[in-house]
């Protein structure tokens, strides 16, 4: 049975209601979620939270120390950087976070984001083009590399049947771990009564990007982690099919640094960009939102003209594990205004028309003022950063199309190969490069054939 007495104290006592308007198997469904709730937290999150995050105080902000870009990859300091992060590649102290806990609904696709089939020529999905950067780089530096990934409740069975389904890419199985992130529920914008989708289950939603920290401990990677020798990993999103997950020169950097939590940024083409910034609070890193960010500071610019605070974050990073199971007990809570249907007393199923709810969710970014050392570190956004996250416009999968091809035939430049180009300077044929393939213009170069020739007209896949 549930403690009404206590849902009642808290607030929430039509819960109680609503078990007893239900019989059998609906029953003990929602009597198993209202007990997995912390009515604590909640209730602490509804008086505090609820009515908005306090104001940010950016009096003081300047922009961060970072490592800029290489004019060469040949240059003393990235020379460096390779051979340190080469050497934890091979030494077995480092893993891959994949965070996948998305659904595909804004790209029309009814799944997880991870399926979604990207690639214009062989519709590979975000899943198996990530799976396969794994399996290069474990044979390039002839290690483990662990591959976890982080899914939500909504999407983890199916995201699991998925890596089954494909034989999980061709990679151990034992060597993939898919653990959850934590829910939170919506409740109602006006009353903060947590809010029922059905009659027999309770609106949840995943607790945010920041929920990494915690389900790290709660699902026992840290353990593993430490029982595999890693003493670092790294974390990246699913719907970024460029990012260069264990790229040595980043690691590198962290470790040579001493830093606990490390970023790749990139340049932001205007001010208004829809990315957070990274900066620098006194001595600590901070990321602020583009909306928390005022117009006068985001348009603010330096002697020559370029953007002062210019550092947005591609959601990549290097993190310690010491400094992870630090920070497990959770970061702040924040607070997301949606419009989410409900069941009402009576019943009935209710669509709003307006905003009617609000959600808690926590972010990664927090985790970085707690950190006794952070580094940036910049990445040509060409190289790094071209993400799928609306259906078309910006950031979707024609501009990640677009910037595929160009990113390919820069490599096939590289290795000597001329790709025909439009009067706008993109190619005129669709590339595709296993990461297997190839991880990078040099390996790419060397491991074309002799006298490699492309059919005009006819797009080029490497696999």
């Amino acid at each position: 049975m549930i403690d009404v007495d206590g849902l009642e104290a808290a607030g929430q006592g039509h819960l109680a209601a609503a078990v007893e308007r239900l019989h059998g198997d609906s029953r003990a469904r929602l009597i198993a979620q209202i007990k997995a709730l912390d009515l604590g937290l909640i209730t602490h999150l509804i008086s505090t939270v609820a009515h908005g995050d306090a104001p940010v105080d950016l009096a003081g902000l300047t922009p961060p120390d970072v490592v800029p870009a290489p004019s060469s990859p040949d240059a003393p300091s990235e020379h460096e950087a390779r051979q340190v992060g080469e050497q934890l590649l091979r030494d077995g102290k480092i893993a891959a976070v994949l965070l996948a806990g998305g659904q595909g609904t804004r790209l029309g696709h009814d799944g997880p984001k991870g399926e979604f089939p990207f690639s214009p020529v062989t519709g590979t999905t975000l899943f198996a083009h990530h799976a396969a950067r794994i399996a290069a780089l474990r044979r390039r530096y002839g290690c483990a590399l662990p591959w976890y990934i982080m899914t939500s409740p909504q999407n983890d069975a199916q995201t699991r049947s998925f890596f089954a389904a494909n034989d999980w890419f061709g990679l151990p199985a034992e060597s993939i771990g898919i653990f959850q992130q934590g829910l939170l529920p919506a409740v109602d914008r006006t009353t903060g009564a947590i809010l029922l989708e059905q009659p027999d289950a309770i609106a949840l939603s995943p607790d945010g990007h920041g929920g990494l920290f915690p389900a790290l401990g709660r699902n026992g990677v840290l353990d593993d982690m430490d029982a595999r020798g890693i003493t670092t990993f790294v974390t990246y999103n699913v719907d970024n099919p460029i990012g260069r997950v264990g790229r040595a020169e980043f690691l590198g950097h962290h470790r040579t640094f001493g830093s606990e939590m490390s970023n790749i940024v990139v340049r932001k083409r205007h001010p208004q960009e829809r990315v957070g910034v990274v900066a620098k609070l006194g001595d600590r890193s901070v990321l602020v939102e583009y909306s928390d960010l005022p117009a006068e500071l985001a348009a603010a610019t330096e002697a020559d003209g370029s953007l002062r605070f210019w550092a947005g974050s591609v959601a990549s990073h290097a993190i310690e594990c010491a400094f992870a199971r630090r920070v497990t007990g959770g970061l702040p809570y924040h607070r997301a205004i949606k419009r989410v249907p409900y069941i009402d007393q009576n019943g009935n199923l209710i669509e709003p028309d307006e905003p009617n709810a609000i959600k808690f969710e926590t972010f990664m970014f927090d985790a970085l003022p707690l950190a006794t050392a952070t580094l940036s570190v910049e990445s040509l956004r060409q190289d790094e950063f071209s993400p799928i996250k609306n259906a078309d416009g910006d950031d979707s999968p024609a501009t990640v199309r677009r910037d595929m091809n160009r990113l390919y035939a820069r490599w096939l430049r590289h290795a000597g190969v001329m790709i025909e180009v439009s009067p706008d300077g993109d190619p005129t044929i669709d590339l595709e490069i296993d990461p297997r393939y190839a991880l990078d213009p040099d390996e790419l170069r060397d491991r074309l054939p002799r006298g490699f020739s492309p059919q005009p007209g006819t797009p080029i896949v490497l696999r």
